[in-house]
């Protein structure tokens, strides 16, 4: 099932659930069919024709990648009118469009503007062509990834539990094409998170795209995936946990492992996940704290950020332990 169709029956499935009237609901129905109608024509007249000898193929994948976002403009768009109805209604039946609507619209445009503008260099052709390349590992409605932890770190995690009353909390700024095209849209520098069952992070797992060597969903991690730009860095946070927690983590894991899972890509933007096993790192990582009793913050775990697991400790239950910056790193 491809991206286009996931969200179109996304936004179906919004729409029907939404407080809409039924005349917003028709004209919005319409809307997504036309674009679904658009996406589903340029992806068979363009993209599956491509054969590499286009010298615009980049171009045209580019174009293809931008359209898939084309329904959520149209949410935008009537979560623009709901709000001035609300808020700004001129007359008795709030049809016509207020100066403060049309003011908010236009700053909302200037931060589009402004996120286009600072994606330059970040949004380029090798990050995209490989995100483009990337693509047709990940499913959405099944798993890509079984049984593919070894035996050593199950090994590993239960050496530490012996010996660790602590887990970590990786966050990172790896410079993986994924991870420059969130940050465009995050405004963070850290965009993604694991957990390690010891201090030396012998033992990191998250969820991860598998970086075109693992099938993308649940994956041991080492030091080596975090360096994929000069100035990559990763900071360590310890967090107290006792050894049946970690066990019961390290448990789920192996039952993860066993049924099988996949990268959450869709729900980076949806904010939903269409089976248990399917999620992205920070969902993971939540879930495992939430699964035990150490999550120190309330969120649906489908909108949790890696950036929360440090702004949102309110009740500082991490120490920090050290930080790595790979430019510092004699080679």
């Amino acid at each position: 099932m491809t991206v286009t169709t996931i969200i179109f029956i996304f936004s179906i499935s919004y729409l029907w659930k939404s407080s809409n009237t039924k005349r917003t609901k028709r004209l919005l129905l319409i809307g997504y069919l036309i674009i679904f109608t658009i996406q589903l024509t340029y992806n068979a007249v363009v993209i599956y024709p491509l054969n590499g000898g286009d010298s615009f193929e980049n171009t045209k994948k580019i174009i293809a990648v931008l359209l898939i976002f084309f329904p959520f403009s149209l949410l935008y768009i009537n979560y623009l009118y709901v709000l001035q109805n609300k808020f700004f209604p001129s007359n008795e039946n709030g049809h016509v469009v207020t100066f403060e609507a049309i003011k908010l619209f236009q700053e909302k445009g200037k931060i589009f503007i402004n996120t286009i503008k600072d994606s330059k260099g970040k949004i380029n052709r090798a990050n995209m062509e490989q995100i483009m390349s990337d693509l047709p590992r990940h499913r959405y409605t099944k798993y890509t990834s079984q049984n593919n932890l070894s035996s050593t770190f199950f090994e590993q995690c239960e050496l530490s539990i012996k010996e660790d009353n602590n887990l970590y909390i990786i966050v990172s700024s790896t410079g993986s094409p994924a991870s420059e095209l969130i940050s465009v849209f995050t405004k963070k520098e850290y965009n993604h998170v694991s957990l390690s069952f010891d201090k030396d992070l012998r033992t990191i797992i998250s969820y991860n795209g598998g970086d075109n060597i693992q099938q993308p969903g649940l994956n041991v991690e080492d030091l080596k995936s975090f360096h994929q730009k000069e100035d990559s860095n990763i900071i360590v946070y310890s967090l107290p946990a006792t050894k049946e927690q970690k066990q019961m983590i390290l448990d789920k894991i192996r039952l993860i492992n066993l049924e099988g899972s996949a990268y959450n890509l869709v729900g980076l933007v949806t904010k939903v996940s269409l089976k248990p096993n399917i999620m992205f790192c920070s969902q993971f990582v939540y879930s495992m704290l939430k699964e035990v009793g150490l999550h120190y913050f309330e969120s649906p775990t489908t909108q949790v950020k890696p950036t929360d697991f440090v702004e949102k400790d309110y009740y500082r239950k991490l120490q920090f332990v050290y930080e790595i910056k790979f430019s510092e790193i004699k080679r």
